[in-house]
């Protein structure tokens, strides 16, 4: 329970953060589709930079997880064609709803009840990855 909530209160900073750094605003997103503002870019940026750094402290000092066991990283097998679809479905889905599925919970959150046909889309999405996967170049 007392990992729960303090997921709880991890998540609902998070989201907080997001929406104030406007990074759940679809105008951002928009702006940073149009190539317009460097808002997006910086954010995506700074936490690309953030994530390598933390790998790679995480690799260096053989960290483990909070529950004691060795934290691993499986490389992944080298493929150009899934990640261009992939990376090109996972794109204009976040074009045309103006959200990521990050972002998604905190709209929410802040009132924005038509998000919820994105959040439907997405989980419609994710199903039909289900079924498809392995029909699919993996």
């Amino acid at each position: 329970m007392k990992k729960t909530l303090s997921y709880l209160f991890i998540g609902m900073f998070f989201g907080i953060v997001m929406y104030k750094s406007e990074a759940a605003s679809w105008f951002r997103i928009y702006e940073m589709f149009q190539f317009q503002s460097f808002h997006m870019y910086g954010i995506i940026g700074s936490a690309l930079v953030l994530g390598v750094i933390g790998v790679q402290l995480i690799k260096r000092n053989n960290l483990k997880s909070i529950y004691g066991e060795p934290i691993k990283f499986v490389p992944k097998e080298k493929g150009i064609t899934r990640y261009l679809l992939g990376g090109t479905i996972f794109g204009l889905g976040w074009a045309l709803a103006g959200s990521c599925p990050g972002p998604i919970y905190t709209l929410i959150g802040a009132g924005y009840v038509s998000i919820l046909v994105v959040l439907f889309g997405a989980i419609v999405g994710t199903f039909i990855y289900g079924l498809l996967k392995d029909k699919l170049p993996h």
